[in-house]
């Protein structure tokens, strides 16, 4: 574990994140539904424009899926657990004129992320290239200098996209049928799905498992995730991977004291059950009788939830065919442990795979159903961090990707369980059975109850070909006006680094 300074981490804060974009709600009264970091950032940006804006939580946390489950002395991130893209927190702090490091410190992995493949053998990915190059040099005669070319192929892709396909916001096709886009785009992978993309480059079965396992960060599968997503090596190689000090929980604590500071205010245990009225007179109505009035009403709670549940039929963009046929990201089954003793050799993230991982994402997408032999990951912070567990002890979770909309019962769950146990020993020589002290699960089912999530997908709508870029729900409603999304439905998609930037488009058209 290296803990990042300014100077090593690259980090330049400061103002250079800000934009000359004016937002005209200065004085406007608008209400935010939900906190997941979608709304978290558009509630700064809106605050920090001028408006009054009040963000009201359905749970008794703000943070939505990064929620925190405290019991017994251990301390657990419920939901994201990876901190990439560091370059995207220094710009969203920057627009305020501060800097990620007054709000929080960061510590870069090192391993990044340790593998255990289902043969036996073992692998770690480290911050030296060098390093991993010698890696896949050991798994296939060239794949060392074919990682360089695929990296530099994906540095490019990220500065280009990102500089013009993500904080450049597209809503529309007229948006994409410009002498520019066409400029830009050039040399990017607009066609094609990642796996064809990686078989491009390498042949060990194994290797293309190490460049594409990121695609569970954006909810989709080597086969159906286009392949321009290979900018994600850039993020993982060569950009590192990094933790907050105390969790994600961190982060958005410093998100909330920085809405704070601007003038947001936070209300939780309310329940959205209704959106009322229109622009300038909108009434947002809880569960427990209160009542926000608003000139202005941003959604971040799910997008299908909001409009099925939420709005009157005649008020609906989508119809409910339309949720029912779109491809939602994996669901989870998460089983959270505290342990006695130590959990060497797991790393702080670690990832156990089958050497052909086919049959699972088979599973998520093609024919649902629970997974016999699953691909899955384990978060052990307490490796990294001694604030997290009682001394003597490790914090953990098992986090395995299934399918949304998988039956989800007491007796099922207790049947996987074993399964994971079973699988961690054998695979990692972990055996936790006779070491737990405390557990807590958490599935299908939790997650449409806690987030009102569709289908309890655990991430919103997956990155398929036909569901990327301006081909996500609007971010503003075509039947009410005044009403706008964020988050992961919208553009551009799914992680917390996305629905930073996803707060900041919504904030741009808010009042336009």
């Amino acid at each position: 574990m290296v803990t990042v300074s300014e100077d090593s981490a690259g980090i330049h804060g400061g103002n250079e994140g800000r934009y000359e974009g004016d937002i005209p709600v200065d004085g406007d009264d608008i209400v935010v539904i939900g906190s997941g970091f979608g709304g978290l950032s558009t509630a700064c940006y809106l605050a920090d424009a001028g408006a009054n804006v009040t963000v009201v939580e359905k749970n008794e946390q703000l943070g939505g899926r990064a929620s925190e489950l405290s019991a017994e002395g251990f301390t657990f991130d419920m939901g994201p657990s990876w901190y990439l893209m560091p370059d995207v927190f220094e710009r969203f702090f920057g627009h305020f004129g501060r800097r990620p490091e007054e709000y929080y410190t960061l510590s870069r992995l090192d391993p990044h992320y340790r593998i255990f493949f289902k043969d036996g053998d073992r692998v770690d990915m480290v911050p030296d290239l060098e390093a991993n190059k010698e890696t896949f040099e050991g798994y296939e005669p060239g794949a060392g200098d074919a990682l360089g070319r695929y990296l530099d192929k994906s540095e490019y892709t990220y500065n280009v996209g990102m500089e013009h396909f993500v904080y450049e916001d597209r809503p529309r096709l007229r948006d994409y049928i410009d002498t520019d886009v066409l400029r830009y785009s050039w040399g990017l992978s607009l066609i094609g799905t990642m796996q064809g993309h990686v078989e491009d480059y390498f042949e060990h079965p194994k290797l293309q498992q190490i460049m594409q396992y990121t695609l569970v960060f954006l909810g989709g599968a080597p086969t159906n995730t286009p392949a321009l997503y290979n900018l994600m090596s850039h993020v993982d190689f060569n950009m590192g991977v990094y933790y907050p000090d105390g969790g994600i929980r961190a982060l958005v604590e410093g998100m909330v004291d920085l809405g704070t500071e601007l003038g947001v205010e936070y209300v939780t245990d309310q329940p959205v059950t209704e959106i009322a009225g229109r622009k300038g007179a909108f009434a947002v109505r809880t569960e427990h009788g209160e009542e926000y009035l608003a000139d202005y009403v941003v959604s971040n709670a799910d997008y299908a939830h909001t409009e099925q549940e939420l709005l009157p039929p005649e008020k609906r963009q989508y119809s409910e065919n339309y949720w029912e046929s779109r491809t939602y990201a994996p669901s989870a089954y998460l089983l959270y442990l505290g342990v006695e003793g130590n959990v060497d050799p797991l790393e702080h993230h670690t990832l156990v795979l089958p050497t052909d991982w086919s049959d699972h994402f088979e599973t998520i997408f093609d024919d649902p159903a629970w997974p016999d032999d699953p691909a899955y990951y384990l978060c052990v912070p307490s490796q990294t961090d001694d604030s997290v567990a009682p001394e003597g002890h490790s914090n953990l979770f098992a986090l395995v990707p299934i399918a949304a909309n998988l039956q989800d019962t007491p007796e099922i769950r207790e049947t996987f369980r074993e399964r994971v146990l079973d699988d961690i020993a054998t695979n990692t020589g972990v055996d936790l059975r006779d070491r737990i002290v405390y557990e807590k699960s958490f599935c299908v089912d939790d997650f449409t109850e806690r987030y009102n999530s569709m289908h309890g997908t655990a991430l919103g709508m997956a990155h398929t070909l036909r569901q990327t870029a301006l081909f996500r729900p609007s971010r503003k409603s075509a039947k009410v006006d005044g009403l706008y999304f964020t988050g992961s439905y919208t553009t551009p998609g799914i992680g917390v680094p996305m629905c930073l930037i996803s707060g900041q488009h919504t904030a741009e058209v808010v009042g336009e």
